[in-house]
Parts: structure tokens; sequence; C-alpha cells
């Protein structure tokens, strides 16, 4: 039993002064990290004396850059609002039987920015690389669904369109929704393309067909309803595109060529928001 006991204690202390000398050798080393780059210096070397200095990098930070690389699904959530250059002195909004809106002005058509929300769902993002990866051209397909959320009780009849101040009763909820399907088109500048976390901007246009468009209302009276029609928007939307990106996050901007009616209000849409995905 002693000796169990005497074996025992030995190793201990053997495991004890080897762990210390462990630790010695460990705490002769000082290490910095600098995002991927990682520079380990050894205690007690000249600085200038190189040989006591290493760098080297973690590779799990990296990837390597690909002819073509595709991200699916990117999500969008951001704002809508629009610049309105309406004259509303125009026989083409206040005539009476063909007029837009007869006897409208600025003030009907304002929109609560807070809730007027464009969502766009990119089915995939692909950047082809124009050279060695800092210059990419990138293109996708996907849905943008826009809301203008308006302030006043606006209604629309259709055939011809027109809208009309309803003061009948109270409205808690009052949209026109737009939604397109797109393709966009952007030539990218990635600064770090052997990074997997990205650094990058994009500009371009992006060409959006509409698919579908309602006004959505919730009054006091009717409760929710829902009409359907084109209201005059035109078909075809081109908008100009930027964002800039970090990482899986970034930040978008896209603004339409022209007003996003064909007959009526000369209303020009943008919208802002975060992508995620790159």
């Amino acid at each position: 039993m002693k000796r169990i006991i005497t074996l025992l204690t030995g190793l201990s202390i053997g495991l004890t002064a080897l762990a210390q000398t462990d630790s010695a050798k460990v705490e002769k080393y000082d290490t910095v990290r600098i995002g991927a780059m990682i520079i380990v210096k050894k205690k007690g070397k000249d600085d200038e004396n190189n040989n006591g200095t290493h760098v080297r990098y973690d590779r799990s930070k990296y990837v390597k850059p690909r002819k073509i690389s595709t991200n699916w699904l990117v999500f969008d959530i951001g704002f809508n609002n629009y610049t309105d250059r309406t004259n509303y002195a125009s026989p083409a909004i206040q005539d009476p039987a063909t007029g837009f809106a007869p006897g409208s002005n600025e003030e009907w058509f304002k929109l609560r920015t807070g809730k007027s929300i464009n969502v766009n769902v990119w089915l995939f993002m692909q950047k082809l690389s124009l050279y060695k990866n800092y210059v990419n051209l990138k293109y996708g397909l996907g849905v943008e669904l826009n809301n203008y959320r308006y302030e006043s009780p606006i209604k629309y009849k259709v055939n011809p369109t027109q809208a009309y101040m309803d003061n009948s009763t109270h409205y808690s909820k009052n949209k026109l929704a737009a939604d397109y399907v797109t393709v966009p088109l952007m030539l990218n500048f990635d600064f770090a393309p052997k990074l997997k976390r990205k650094l990058g901007v994009s500009a371009g246009v992006s060409a959006g067909y509409l698919y579908s468009s309602r006004q959505k209302t919730v009054t006091d009276a009717d409760g929710k309803r829902k009409k359907r029609d084109d209201f005059n928007l035109r078909p075809w939307k081109l908008n100009y595109l930027a964002e800039i990106s970090f990482g899986w996050v970034g930040v978008y901007g896209s603004l339409a060529s022209q007003s996003m009616f064909e007959k009526g209000p000369d209303q020009t849409p943008y919208a802002v928001g975060l992508r995620f995905g790159w």
C-alpha cells in the first residue's frame, strides 16, 4: 500500500512539474489577432529580430474564389416612398369625367412612411468574375413587393380609374400594393474576394414586370376589402440600383426611372433598406 501511495505521489509531482514547464513555454509568446491575421511574437526577442515574430492566417476565414458564385434566397426589407411632381391643376388630374383625381391636391397622396414597406425576395443572386473576382457582373431573379400606405382615406374606382376622398367612414388601413417579377443587373466591386465576409459595392439597373396590383382597405363600415386592378400603373418598371455589403448584411437603394403611373400622377418611387445575403 505504501508503495502505491509513493508511486501516485511521484506521478503527481511529475505531472505538476510538466504542466508548469508547458505553462512557462506558453507564457513566452504574445499573440495578436488582426482580422484573419495572427501575429505571434516570442517574448524577450528584440523587435528588430524578425526570427522572434511569426505571422500566420486563420484559414477558416478564407474561401477559394470561383469564376461563378451563387447565393440562394437573398432577402430585403425596407421602406417605400416616392417623389411627387404631379401638376394637380392639369386636366389629366382635375377633369371630372376622365381626370385621375378630381378635386385632389398633393396632400391626398402623402404616405405613412414607417408603414410603406418594401420586401424583396431574390430566388438567387449570382456573380460572374470579370477581373480576378475584384470586378464582377452581378445578376439575379426575384420578386419586389411594394406597399404604399396612404395617410388619407383615398379610394380607387375603375373603368376609368379614378381616385376620390372617402370621408364616409374611418380607415384603419389603406394601401396600394404593386408587385413585380424583377431581374437586376449590376457591376460589383469586391474588395476582399478571398474572405468569407465580403466587403463590396454594386451599382446597376433592374427591369420589373407588374404581375399583381391591388388596393387593400380596412374600415369600420366594411372591414377588410381588396380591389384588384392595374390602377393605371405601368406594366414595366426600370430601376436604378445601388448596394453596399458588409459580410452577409448590406444596405440597398432603388430609384425608378419614371412615374409608376402610366396615366395620372407623376410619382417616381424609391426604396431603401437592409439586404440579407450576398
